[in-house]
């Protein structure tokens, strides 16, 4: 009897301690979302629902923050910016500034410890101040 209560107890501890861990990472990443929407609201961007930023961001900045400066991280990002042609067609284009705005803001949300290297991979980009 006593070991089955404290098999039990052992238990219950458990699944206490998971339970509480769970609750603590999805208040910190609404913390963050919020934190984030305040930050788009600012910059005059269209914002998510929290609900929306919270499944896809979490705690960590989800795929925005898997190492944003890797080589492979970059190339894919350069091949975004181009004309959508395929093959011998595609071309390289000049874009616009506030294009990387939202990835700014994430990293600074969740992030911020690559954010100064990714802002020196943007400065050295030829990008413009408008869609013209």
């Amino acid at each position: 009897m006593y070991v089955t209560a404290v098999v039990l107890l052992i238990v219950l501890a458990v699944v206490a301690l998971l339970t509480f861990r769970g609750a603590r990472q999805t208040a910190e990443a609404q913390e963050k979302a919020d934190q984030l929407i305040a930050s788009l609201e600012d910059a005059g961007a269209r914002t998510p629902s929290q609900e929306a930023i919270v499944s896809v961001l979490g705690t960590d900045g989800g795929a925005v923050c898997a190492n944003p400066n890797d080589a492979l991280s970059r190339s894919v990002l350069l091949a975004q910016l181009s004309n959508g042609a395929a093959g011998p067609g595609i071309r390289p284009v000049i874009v616009e500034q506030r294009l990387f705005q939202g990835q700014r803001l994430i990293m600074e949300v969740y992030c911020p410890q690559y954010l100064e290297e990714f802002q020196q991979f943007v400065d050295d980009l030829k990008l413009t101040e408008t869609g013209a």
